[in-house]
C-alpha cells in the first residue's frame, strides 16, 4: 500500500491491525467470535444453486455474456482463462503452507501501522460488527521477499517465485477482463486507457484468505457480508462451498466452486464507474467443521492518485466525482456505507 493511503488508514480509529484467533488453541468458539443465530450473517434464508454466470472466454460471445452478467449479477465465474492449472494448485498449496506454520510464526508479519495492509492479519470490518471473524489473512503488495524471509528464513524462495509467477499470469488476465468489460460500456478511448492503463500505475494485492475447521459453524462467520472495494477481484477458491452472494429475492445464493475457474465480482470503483450499471452485491463467507477452506483473491484498482467518476457517457451520474484515495478513505471509516455519502 503506498504510504499516502497507509497514512490515511493510521488516522482512523477503527484502522488498527485485528489479530486473528489462534485457532489452534481453542476447542470452541469463545465469545469473541460467537456471532447470535439469529443475526443477519446466520438468517436461514432458503439458497438457490448453478445461478451465477460460467463464461468460458474462448466462446465468440463472451464479451456480450460477460456484459449481461455484470449488469444482472455484477459476479460470473470465467473458464479457459489462461492461467495454468498446475499454477493454480502451487499457489493454494503454498497458501496452505503458510497457514499451517505455528501461530506465533505468523503473528512475526502481523500487519501494524508501520506495514500498512500487507503480512498477517484479520479483516478490519470485524470492527463494524463487534465479534471476531473466523478468517485469517495475508496480504501481498509487489515482491514478497521480506515476508517470507521471516517466515521461511532458508526456504523462502519456492513461496516467492510462486506468487511472482501466479501476478506475472494474473496481470494480462485482469488487463483482458477489464477490456471485454469496458467494451461493453460503449466509453470513450481515453476512459478505457485509464481504466486499464497499465500496470505501473494501478493498484494489485494477492490476498490469500484462511476459514480454520470450525467447532460451531452456526455460530461463526468467516467473513461478514460486505462488497469490494477496487475494480474487480478475481478469485480461486478451493473445493469447498462458502463463498454466498446475497441476491434480492433469492437471499444468500451459493457460489460453486469449479476446479481451474476463477470467481470475478463487480467492486465499487467499477461500480461507480458504471454509474450503477454494474451492481455491487454483498458477498460473505461461510465456514464448516469438516475442511479447512482456501481462497486466494486478486484485486486490480486505478491508481491512488486518480479521480473516479461515473463515464462521462452518462448525462445524469448517480455519483460524485472523488479521488480513489478519498473514496477508500471513506471506505474503511464507513463501511459498509461509504457508497451512499456518494450518491447524488
Amino acid at each position: 500500500m503506498s504510504t499516502t493511503l497507509s497514512k490515511a488508514f493510521r488516522n482512523d480509529n477503527i484502522s488498527s491491525h485485528l489479530t486473528p484467533l489462534d485457532f489452534d488453541s481453542v476447542d470452541g468458539v469463545p465469545e469473541s467470535h460467537l456471532w447470535p443465530q439469529s443475526d443477519e450473517p446466520h438468517q436461514k434464508i432458503q439458497t438457490q444453486d448453478g445461478l451465477i454466470p460460467v463464461i468460458d472466454l474462448n466462446d465468440p460471445n463472451a464479451t456480450d455474456l460477460i456484459g449481461q452478467a455484470c449488469e444482472t449479477w455484477g459476479i460470473f465465474q470465467v473458464t479457459n482463462h489462461g492461467v495454468p492449472l498446475e499454477l493454480i494448485k502451487k499457489i493454494e498449496f503454498e497458501a496452505r503452507r503458510l497457514f499451517t506454520l505455528p501461530t506465533h510464526e505468523k503473528y512475526k508479519v502481523l500487519r501494524s501501522p508501520s506495514n500498512g495492509s500487507v503480512g498477517y492479519g484479520s479483516s478490519k470490518m470485524a470492527s463494524f460488527y463487534g465479534k471476531g471473524l473466523w478468517h485469517e489473512g495475508f496480504t501481498i503488495k509487489g515482491s514478497c521477499v521480506d515476508l517470507a524471509k521471516v517466515l521461511w528464513p532458508h526456504d523462502y524462495q519456492g513461496f516467492c517465485d510462486t506468487v511472482d509467477a501466479y501476478q506475472d499470469q494474473m496481470k494480462p488476465l485482469t488487463h483482458k477482463l477489464m477490456h471485454l468489460i469496458l467494451q461493453t460500456m460503449d466509453i470513450t478511448q481515453e476512459e478505457i486507457i485509464w481504466a486499464t492503463s497499465s500496470h505501473h500505475y494501478s493498484q494489485t494485492a494477492v490476498h490469500f484468505n484462511s476459514y480454520p475447521i470450525c467447532p460451531d459453524p452456526s455460530h461463526a462467520v468467516g467473513l461478514a457480508p460486505h462488497t469490494d472495494s477496487q475494480f474487480l477481484n478475481i478469485l480461486h477458491q478451493s473445493d469447498i462451498n462458502g463463498l454466498e452472494i446475497c441476491v434480492e429475492g433469492l437471499g444468500w445464493t451459493p457460489v460453486q466452486p469449479i476446479e481451474g475457474a476463477f470467481v470475478v465480482n463487480v467492486g465499487d470503483l467499477l461500480h461507480i464507474f458504471s454509474n450503477a450499471k454494474f451492481p455491487v452485491f454483498h458477498h460473505r463467507a461461510m465456514v464448516n467443521n469438516s475442511k479447512h477452506r482456501i481462497s486466494i483473491a486478486y484485486f486490480y484498482g486505478p491508481s491512488l492518485e486518480s479521480t473516479v467518476a461515473p463515464s462521462s457517457k452518462f448525462q445524469k451520474p448517480c455519483y460524485k466525482s472523488l479521488p480513489v484515495k478519498e473514496y477508500l478513505r471513506m471506505k474503511a471509516k464507513h463501511f459498509p456505507n461509504a457508497l451512499s455519502f456518494i450518491r447524488i
